[in-house]
């Protein structure tokens, strides 16, 4: 014959192990979950990357060439820097955003500089020289368009 107490010792610890079981596994579930959607988060961003690295490299700043050497036209703006390192073109559009009572479109700046602003291919390179001066810290270009100088 069976010892009563022990017996009710035992089914009281198999009842613990069960409900650890359970538990373990829920949890092992959830880690299984989250390592699975970390996976899915690398492979996101490993094509986001390659897709940034593609864009950034077809927007390479525009280079010449001084001396056999390949140097940007229009180099990131820098506390130091004066707007000498510009090429002389991109100083009078400087100076034309610079001298106005406040933010210009590419059209009032074409206006100034004698550009024939009735013709879309004359203005448009206009304006990529104004976007390529604010994204290179030169300028600001406005949500509206509009361009102004540096704060």
């Amino acid at each position: 014959m069976l010892d009563p107490e022990l017996l009710e010792r035992i089914t009281a610890r198999r009842a613990e192990l069960d409900e650890l079981e359970e538990q373990l596994a829920k949890q092992l579930a959830e880690v299984r979950a989250e390592r699975d959607e970390l996976a899915v988060a690398e492979r996101v961003l490993e094509r986001m990357s390659e897709q940034l690295a593609v864009e950034r490299s077809s927007v390479a700043p525009a280079l010449g060439q001084v001396g056999g050497q390949a140097v940007m036209l229009v180099p990131h703006r820098t506390p130091s820097m004066e707007e000498a390192a510009l090429p002389p073109e991109y100083q009078r559009i400087l100076a034309v955003v610079r001298q106005a009572a406040g933010p210009l479109m590419a059209r009032q700046v074409g206006e100034v500089l004698g550009v024939d602003i009735s013709v879309r291919a004359k203005l448009e390179p206009l304006r990529g020289k104004l976007v390529r001066l604010a994204d290179r810290s030169w300028l600001r270009k406005l949500p509206d368009g509009r361009f102004t100088t540096r704060l």
